[in-house]
């Protein structure tokens, strides 16, 4: 018995290895017009890309979190206050080595280059990943490769859009075009190989990757992990395994809990993504929808994929086996076909969540990924061609001519929505749905059509009055928006004590001054404000009171939170009464917030961001994480004293002496 078990051991090894050998040998027309299709998909998609160049406000915020580090400051948005204001934090520190390699660069120039790079990357990924699968069944046939679900990813204009926007998506389409392709290659490795274990390492690595490129990729990582753990000989394989897909993500939690004391960046938690908002979900599954047919895309692409099932078992082809005695069940899970369950299913669990959660703001932009999944299987396909039409079984010559018929409709559909208008003029207007079409807003509202830079959005409304205000506000001041687009509401700090001896008054003042800035578009002004102006918002992206509101039920998707400007007066230095501050605020409302910061709950969760940071505070915020993630607060000051138990103010004070009502 042990006898029968070695030889048929080394029987799947030398099949396995010779059909790996022969497997991937595609005859001269796949290759050349696999190649093709790379080269020509690449450049349609690059020069689509850069057509539509552009940096978000949202991407800009990355930069000032780069300004940050450069600066020494941290990764943090505002210095002195540890918060995780973007949500892929391999992106900030791609980002922030780009700055390094960089040099004089300007950092929206990095960005840029870096997400165009990466986006190029993903499709020509995704597109070699998909010609690996189909290779082995390519052998001794004569036929050609041509792109067809790579086509409906480039064509959709939102795709295009947030290719180059600052934000993460190039990143996105990056890693998973790397883990389908590495994927794949899994999938059709011997398992007898020497070096599969070095090969294995590196997938589950990439795998690991997910929740550091976003934390709801996770989904598809994790999945991509277990399906490696199921599929691995022996305990030492699976330890490879736990090793390399989880070290860097589990040890960057560990930080994240001690520096930021959340599970999860503050961008999450701003959002409620545990929340549910599946009827604007699915508004947004609509808005996505129609303005490109996508549906008729969809219709194409299964058609397609059910002729290929068809052609693959007229044909008889079929991809490698792995070899080994781990089991059926490990068997079927290290194959082709659950490699292609997985990606499909990755798309479909993308997809619902993000749903459930309600979509975006941004036009598309969620679904852009669940998108790129579902099509990565048939990013390219064979079309076999007969050797002699005459000679050919009918069915093979059918089932060639759906397939081209069926390309030629994906072609033809990519054509008409790649020049689609999209939403057309609800496209920049704010309507009932929350959704925008975020590059045409932006564009218009600044006069640039390609916004690039920080001093491009110098032309948005009120950009260049808070650079204004700041100068005229030496003493510091808080800056609320104000109904004038030209002008902001200015909440004048206290007085500047005396300077020490030597120094003139103005110096003094310009170098203590606070200036804290309350605005939603963090990008835009964090980057052309000064690092020691604080920048924080009433969504709760860089703000940590207004994170830990509740969420909103009826609020725009993506902006479910709103903290009222009167704790941004009651948590500074500022002035707190009329006439100081703007008519619309109420005295008695910021002094029940200036009383509600004193919670004992809430103390303790801004102490864990704003204390300085040694092992004590790092090990405390590790050990009171998950309370400071759970933890709301009402954004109603009355509401939120009775929530404490605390009394409220009295109203009738001493008169105003300069000094602030609490505290020296």
């Amino acid at each position: 018995m042990p006898q029968s078990s070695s030889a048929d051991k080394l029987v799947a090894a030398v099949e396995s290895r010779t059909s790996r050998r022969a497997g991937f040998r595609m005859n001269l027309s796949a290759r050349i017009s696999l190649w093709l299709s790379v080269v020509v998909v690449a450049a349609l998609w690059a020069w689509g890309a850069w057509q539509r160049r552009w940096i978000a406000d949202d991407g800009l915020i990355v930069l000032r979190t780069v300004r940050n580090l450069l600066a020494g400051n941290g990764p943090v948005f505002n210095a002195g206050e540890r918060v995780e204001s973007n949500t892929s934090t391999l992106w900030t520190f791609l980002n922030y080595f780009g700055a390094l390699l960089g040099g004089p660069v300007r950092l929206e120039y990095v960005t840029l280059a870096l997400a165009l790079s990466l986006s190029v990357a993903g499709v020509v990924l995704v597109m070699m990943g998909t010609a690996r699968l189909f290779a082995p069944g390519l052998h001794g046939r004569r036929a050609l490769l041509l792109p067809a679900g790579a086509l409906v990813y480039i064509a959709i204009p939102p795709a295009r859009d947030f290719a180059t926007s600052g934000l993460e998506n190039g990143l996105v389409l990056a890693w998973i075009g790397l883990l389908w392709w590495m994927m794949v290659a899994w999938s059709q490795a011997p398992r007898l190989q020497h070096d599969s274990r070095v090969f294995t390492a590196a997938v589950a690595f990439v795998a690991g990757l997910s929740v550091l490129v976003r934390p709801e990729l996770a989904l598809i990582g994790g999945l991509a992990l277990v399906m490696m753990l199921v599929a691995a000989r022996g305990w030492v394989s699976r330890l490879i395994v736990v090793a390399a897909g989880g070290l860097l993500p589990v040890g960057y939690q560990i930080f994240r809990m001690g520096y930021y004391g959340l599970l999860f960046p503050q961008t999450a938690l701003a959002k409620d993504a545990s929340g549910d908002k599946w009827a604007q979900g699915l508004i947004y599954l609509s808005n996505f929808n129609q303005p490109y047919a996508l549906w008729l895309a969809a219709v194409l692409v299964i058609a397609l994929a059910a002729v290929l099932l068809a052609v693959r078992r007229h044909t008889g082809g079929s991809s490698a086996q792995p070899a080994g005695n781990s089991g059926r069940f490990a068997r079927r899970i290290q194959s082709p076909t659950a490699v292609v369950i997985f990606m499909v299913a990755s798309g479909l669990l993308q997809g619902l969540y993000w749903i459930r959660q309600g979509g975006d703001f941004m036009h598309g932009r969620v679904l852009l990924t669940p998108v790129f999944c579902l099509l990565a299987p048939v990013s390219v396909i064979p079309v076999l061609l007969p050797d002699d039409v005459r000679s050919a079984r009918d069915r093979s010559v059918v089932l060639a001519g759906a397939s081209a018929a069926l390309w030629l409709g994906i072609a033809g559909w990519s054509l008409w929505a790649a020049n689609s208008p999209g939403m057309g003029h609800d496209g920049t207007r704010v309507t009932y749905t929350g959704i925008v079409d975020e590059r045409r807003f932006y564009s218009q509202a600044t006069g640039h059509a390609h916004p690039l830079t920080a001093a491009d959005y110098l032309d948005y409304p009120r950009m260049r009055a808070v650079l204004t205000a700041i100068n005229n506000t030496p003493d510091g001041a808080l800056l609320l928006p104000a109904g004038n687009y030209d002008q902001w509401d200015v909440v004048p700090a206290y007085p500047p004590p005396p300077p020490p001896p030597g120094v003139s008054m103005d110096t003094w003042r310009r170098q203590i001054a606070p200036h804290t800035v309350f605005f939603t578009n963090l990008g835009m002004l964090g980057m052309n404000v000064g690092l020691n102006v604080r920048v924080i918002d009433q969504i709760g992206l860089a703000n940590p009171v207004a994170a830990h509101t509740a969420r909103l039920e009826d609020g725009r998707i993506g902006h479910d939170k709103n903290l009222f400007p009167d704790w941004a007066v009651a948590e500074g230095p500022w002035l707190k009464e009329h006439p100081y501050v703007p008519p619309y605020l109420d005295e008695g409302w910021i002094k029940e917030a200036e009383v509600a910061l004193r919670c004992p709950e809430t103390d303790a969760m801004l102490e864990s961001i704003r204390a300085p940071l040694g092992i004590r505070r790092f090990m405390s915020n590790v050990l009171h994480a998950l309370e400071f993630t759970r933890y709301r607060i009402d954004r109603v000051p009355q509401y939120e004293l009775q929530r404490c138990g605390l009394d409220e103010p009295q109203l009738a004070g001493t008169p105003y002496t300069g000094l602030p009502a609490t505290g020296p």
